[in-house]
């Protein structure tokens, strides 16, 4: 990696994310760091994100729990060649807190709310096939990718994408063929259009 310098490309929210997440490589932990410490703009970033990390950890780790028929089969390959017994997927601790539904094959979690700024933060995940209205954007936008594959406008994203839409932007086409869930940063003011 190449130190970050105070103009930023669409690679700096990426690395912001992966600071926020501890998942930099540890070579890179002490450049990205740095350059946090002496950017208002990533400094202001990394504080947006650390309340929605903190409430993705505080929740049950069911979404981030494989399906049974896939820890099964990984369970009995590592039982094989390691030579120990295979493990059981435990029963979720908790219950996954309720996705509200918002539209066709439409549905979220709300992480937070701030009224004064009139922006929002939740999980938004869409059913396959499922398509979100064309809208204009009020304010700034952000998507953290998680699961799944989202189609924007012709431009695919996948889990670890991150999209960046500007005030005034518009999104015409927003669809799922495969499904997909994704943290939602965005103004309570969007339009439809």
């Amino acid at each position: 990696m190449t130190p970050v310098s105070d103009t930023h490309d669409q690679e700096y929210p990426k690395l912001v994310l992966l600071y926020a997440l501890h998942a930099l490589p540890a070579s890179e932990v002490s450049v990205v760091g740095a350059h946090i410490a002496a950017c208002q703009g990533c400094r202001q970033e990394l504080e947006t994100l650390r309340p929605i990390i903190g409430s993705l950890a505080a929740r049950s780790t069911d979404i981030l729990r494989p399906s049974a028929s896939l820890w099964d089969r990984l369970a009995r390959q590592i039982a094989e060649k390691t030579g120990r017994e295979t493990v059981k997927l435990s029963q979720p601790r908790s219950v996954e807190p309720e996705w509200l539904k918002v539209g066709a094959g439409i549905s979220c979690q709300l992480l937070g709310i701030d009224t004064e700024k009139r922006r929002v933060t939740m999980l938004v995940r869409l059913a396959p096939g499922a398509e979100y209205p064309p809208h204009r954007h009020a304010g700034l936008e952000e998507l953290h990718m998680l699961h799944g594959e989202l189609m924007v406008d012709g431009r695919k994203f996948l889990p670890g994408d991150y999209l960046r839409s500007e005030a005034g932007s518009a999104d015409r086409r927003v669809w799922s063929e495969t499904g997909c869930t994704g943290i939602l940063i965005t103004s309570l003011d969007d339009a439809l259009i």
